[in-house]
């Protein structure tokens, strides 16, 4: 554990910033962003959309260079943080973890999708749409039949998991296969001599600190890359955006809400803890992930939350958190799932249920593949859209408010992530996380009555 408290050391500063209510500040630059963003958009006739335009990317330029620290220090930190998660635990131990995270993952997947799918047939959002008249099917799209994807390409799919050339891999950002070639070698360096082994982890710890400085360095930018951020986009977008497909969003962020409340329920019957507790210790992380529409981003973040915060074991977290801003996507699969049946629905197609069951097959898929950067939903959407015979161009009558519903369903995805640590962490070891979050952690609690 030796190393565990270095990396701490190291991050003492990431510490002291939430202690000074962090969440508070960023609140703060998220509501000053849309009223600058307001203020200077179309709507209001200040300035030119071209000057607008001009204004949003400088105002946006601490935010992307946000964004980029964090993305250059992924890859290392996704590649170490697994592999000494691996390593962290015994054989029969990591057999249990990793037997259990892909069926959890998949499990809260599959349900996400059950109920993206419900909620699309229940309200039925695109039919507003179609009622008026705007969109009229293409014929090639016509027969579904003919355009849906066939299973053969299964194989395919699953041997492009192993990648032949992970340093290819890492240039075109292949997280998946990434995160495939890391676990392959996490297990190959527990069959190694101790000798090996100790200089391995040195270096892998090494490499683990040195990503969390340029954290530190990273996370000075947070209150102003928030608010360039959302100025950026308010002032691209337009509130009057949400007014058009306002019954798409109102479904979308009831999916959304469901399945916060399904984490919560996790939270409370495996985890053993008090939900609403745990919902305020991970504020700063959702808060970050709802500005930067990034879980990758947040990936560092949300480490420190779970260890620091949560009392999660930190070899659960270093396995876990990593793994699931690559896969654990469930906020992402009822978007795509509510979006391919609203657009669906705006053409007028009427799917049957086997193309409905074909959809929910290949948004499982689609979700574990989703790139955790800004906009990965939506380019992954187009790809599912044409495996059903929905017309990607449909990806259009959304677009306007991605961007805003990227933010809900970001923060949603880290929260996923968080509470897979809750309930792992209880479940490898179920004697020792008998204590809510509040009362786990005495140090940095007293600390905080302390500063109330």
């Amino acid at each position: 554990m030796e190393e565990y408290t270095r990396l701490k050391e190291l991050d003492k500063y990431l510490r002291s910033l939430i202690e000074n209510n962090l969440w508070i500040q960023v609140l703060i630059a998220l509501f000053l962003g849309i009223v600058t963003g307001v203020i200077l958009g179309p709507q209001v006739g200040w300035i030119s959309e071209t000057a607008g335009a001009k204004i949003g990317n400088w105002l946006a330029l601490p935010g992307n260079i946000f964004l980029r620290l964090v993305q250059m220090i992924m890859i290392p930190l996704i590649f170490s943080s697994i592999i000494l998660g691996i390593v962290s635990h015994s054989g029969e131990q990591l057999k249990k973890l990793g037997i259990g995270v892909g069926g959890y993952f998949i499990a809260t997947t599959t349900i996400s999708i059950i109920v993206g799918v419900s909620l699309a047939l229940f309200f039925k959002p695109g039919k507003y749409i179609f009622d008026q008249g705007a969109f009229e099917v293409p014929e090639a799209t016509e027969d579904l039949s003919e355009t849906v994807a066939p299973f053969s390409d299964i194989p395919s799919a699953l041997l492009e998991l192993i990648p032949s050339n992970p340093l290819q891999a890492m240039l075109t950002n292949e997280m998946l296969s990434i995160v495939v070639f890391t676990i392959l070698i996490g297990v190959a360096i527990t069959q190694l001599s101790k000798e090996m082994h100790v200089v391995i982890m040195d270096i892998l710890y090494a490499i683990q600190e040195l990503c969390m400085i340029v954290v530190k360095w990273a996370m000075v930018l947070i209150p102003i890359a928030v608010f360039g951020l959302i100025a950026q986009l308010t002032l691209s977008v337009g509130v009057e955006s949400l007014t058009g497909i306002g019954m798409y969003v109102v479904v979308v962020l009831i999916g959304l809400l469901l399945l916060l409340t399904f984490y919560m329920a996790l939270v409370f019957i495996i985890g053993k803890r008090n939900p609403f507790s745990f919902l305020k210790h991970i504020r700063e992380a959702q808060l970050l992930a709802f500005s930067t529409t990034s879980s990758a981003a947040v990936m560092p973040i949300s480490m420190k939350t779970a260890e620091e915060e949560l009392d999660v074991d930190p070899s659960v977290s270093n396995f876990l958190i990593p793994i699931g801003a690559t896969i654990n996507m469930d906020g992402t699969a009822i978007y795509q799932c509510i979006s391919s049946l609203f657009i669906a629905q705006a053409y007028g197609l009427d799917l049957d249920m086997t193309t409905i069951i074909i959809l929910m097959v290949t948004i499982v898929g689609a979700s574990i593949g989703t790139p955790s950067i800004p906009g990965g939903g939506v380019v992954v959407l187009a790809s599912v859209l044409t495996s059903v015979g929905i017309p990607a161009e449909g990806i259009f009558i959304i677009i306007g408010v991605e961007r805003i519903l990227g933010m809900f369903r970001t923060a949603i995805n880290v929260t996923g992530d968080l509470t897979a640590c809750i309930v792992f962490d209880r479940w490898l070891d179920p004697t020792s996380k008998d204590l809510k979050p509040d009362k786990a952690k005495p140090e940095p609690q007293q600390t905080d009555t302390v500063a109330s």
